[in-house]
C-alpha cells in the first residue's frame, strides 16, 4: 500500500473536505483519507491508481499538488463509532429545530426564525449527505447533493422575496417574544451539541471539526435572532427582524452553493 501526500492550497474549510471525499469515493483502491485542513494537506492511502487519483483531485480546481508518494505499512483505519453517533445527534437536532423554527416563524411572522430554520436545514443536509451516502454509488451521492443544494437555493430565493415584500408593505410587527423564546431553546440545543462535540475523543478529526464549525455558526445566528427580537421590542419596528433574516438567507445561499459543489 502507498501513502501519497497532496498539498491542496484551496482546502480551507470542511466543505472542500466533503468535495474531496465525494470525488475519491469512486476509487475502490483508496483505503483511507487523512485530512489536515489547517495545513492544507491530504494524505491518501491507496493500493494503486495514483495518476487517476491525482487527476481527479485536479478536476476539483482546489490547487492540488502531489508532494510525495511512499510505501506505507499502516493498515488500521477503523472509524470510531462515536463520530457517527454524534453526527446523527446533530442531524436529528437540526431537523427538529428546522420544523420548530419554520412553524413558529410563520405563525409569529418572523423572517429571522424562518431564515434560521433554513440554516438548520442546510446543516442537516450536509450531515445527511455524509451519513446516508456511505457505501452508496458516486452517482447517488451526487444526486443527493444536487437535489439538496437546489432545494436550499429555491427556499432562500423565496425567503428573500418575502423579505422585500415585507420591507415594502405595511406588514404587522413580528411577535418578538416568540422570536426570543424559540431562539433561546435553539441556542440551548446547539450549545448541547457543542458540548457533546467538544467532549468527543475524536473532536480533532476533520469531520468532527466540520460539525463544530457548523454548530458554532448556528449559535451565532441564534444570538442574532435574539438580539433582533429585543430590537423589535425596543424600536417597535419590523426592520431588525428583516435585517437579520436577510443576513441569514445569505448564509443559507452560501451553504447551498457549497452543497452543489459536492454534486459536481
Amino acid at each position: 500500500m502507498k501513502k501519497s501526500t497532496f498539498k491542496i492550497t484551496k482546502m480551507d474549510c470542511p466543505s472542500e473536505e466533503n468535495m474531496i471525499r465525494l470525488k475519491l469515493s469512486e476509487f475502490t483502491d483508496v483505503r483511507h483519507l487523512d485530512f489536515d485542513i489547517d495545513n492544507r494537506i491530504l494524505q491518501v492511502y491507496h493500493d494503486d491508481n495514483l495518476d487517476s487519483i491525482d487527476g481527479a483531485l485536479n478536476e476539483l480546481n482546489l490547487g492540488s499538488t502531489l508532494s510525495d508518494s511512499v510505501v506505507s505499512t499502516d493498515h488500521d483505519f477503523d472509524e470510531e463509532t462515536d463520530q457517527s453517533k454524534l453526527l446523527w445527534t446533530v442531524l436529528v437536532i437540526n431537523l427538529a429545530f428546522f420544523f420548530i423554527e419554520m412553524t413558529t416563524g410563520l405563525v409569529s411572522k418572523s423572517m429571522g426564525l424562518v431564515a434560521d430554520s433554513l440554516d438548520m436545514l442546510a446543516d442537516a443536509f450536509v450531515y445527511g449527505i455524509s451519513l446516508f451516502a456511505v457505501g452508496g454509488s458516486i452517482s447517488r451521492k451526487k444526486s443527493i447533493a444536487k437535489t439538496a443544494g437546489w432545494f436550499q437555493i429555491i427556499l432562500a430565493i423565496v425567503g428573500f422575496a418575502e423579505v422585500i415584500r415585507r420591507f415594502i408593505s405595511g406588514e404587522e410587527l413580528p411577535n418578538f417574544s416568540t422570536m426570543i423564546l424559540v431562539s433561546v431553546f435553539a441556542l440551548i440545543a446547539n450549545g448541547f451539541c457543542l458540548y457533546l462535540l467538544h467532549k468527543s475523543k475524536s473532536k480533532e478529526e476533520a469531520h468532527m471539526q466540520a460539525s463544530l464549525i457548523f454548530t458554532s455558526n448556528d449559535v451565532i445566528i441564534n444570538l442574532g435572532v435574539i438580539v433582533a427580537g429585543v430590537l423589535v421590542y425596543v424600536t417597535n419596528t419590523r426592520f431588525p427582524d428583516l435585517v437579520i433574516g436577510s443576513i441569514v438567507f445569505v448564509l443559507v445561499l452560501q451553504g447551498a452553493m457549497r452543497i452543489l459543489k459536492l454534486g459536481k
